[in-house]
C-alpha cells in the first residue's frame, strides 16, 4: 500500500512537467471559398457615443470554392465602428449569397482591422473576420452551418470596388 502510495505521489508530481511538454495541437484549416464583394462608396453617420460609425454598401459580386460557387446579392452593408483614435475598427458585414443552383444563404461576418506598432516598432496592419453562414436546412449547403469560418482579405489581385476575402473552416 505505502508503495502504491509513493508510485501516485511520484506520478502526480511528474504532470505538471508533462503538461509543458506537451503543447496542445493547434486546429486546421479547410478552405471553403473566395469571396469578392463588390461596394459602392463608403458613408459615415458621424462620431457616435460607440465611436466614428462607417457604412459601406455591398452591390453585389462573386463567391467561388470547392464544394460551392454563385453571386453575392446587392443591398447588404459592412457596419463599421472606429475608434476615436483611428487605430481600431470593429467591422460587421451583414448581406445574402445565392448559389449557382438557386439556394440563399445568410451571411453575417464580424471582425477587426488594427494599425499600430509591432513589438519592434514597425507598423503593423491586422485584418481578420468571422463569417457566420445561415443556410437552409434542408439544402446541400447545411454543413455551412455547423462550424466555424476564418477570413482575411486578400490584397494579391487588387480590383477597385471589390473587397476580396478567402474564407476557411476551423477544423
Amino acid at each position: 500500500m505505502k508503495k502504491m502510495m509513493l508510485a501516485m505521489l511520484f506520478a502526480v508530481s511528474l504532470l505538471p512537467v508533462m503538461a509543458q511538454q506537451a503543447a496542445p495541437k493547434a486546429p486546421e484549416l479547410d478552405y471553403v471559398m473566395q469571396l469578392k464583394v463588390k461596394i459602392d462608396a463608403a458613408y459615415t453617420v458621424g462620431d457616435t457615443p460607440h465611436g466614428r460609425r462607417v457604412v459601406i454598401p455591398i452591390t453585389g459580386g462573386t463567391f467561388e470554392g470547392p464544394a460551392i460557387k454563385g453571386k453575392v446579392l446587392s443591398g447588404g452593408a459592412d457596419y463599421q465602428l472606429a475608434s476615436a483614435d483611428g487605430h481600431r475598427t470593429e467591422l460587421e458585414a451583414i448581406y445574402s449569397i445565392q448559389t449557382d443552383d438557386g439556394v440563399y444563404i445568410h451571411v453575417r461576418n464580424c471582425g477587426i482591422i488594427a494599425t499600430g506598432k509591432d513589438s519592434d516598432g514597425h507598423p503593423s496592419f491586422y485584418f481578420k473576420a468571422a463569417p457566420r453562414f445561415e443556410a437552409p436546412t434542408d439544402s446541400r449547403y447545411a454543413w455551412l452551418n455547423d462550424a466555424i469560418y476564418v477570413c482575411s482579405p486578400d490584397w494579391s489581385v487588387p480590383v477597385e470596388g471589390t473587397i476580396v476575402l478567402n474564407v476557411w473552416k476551423v477544423r
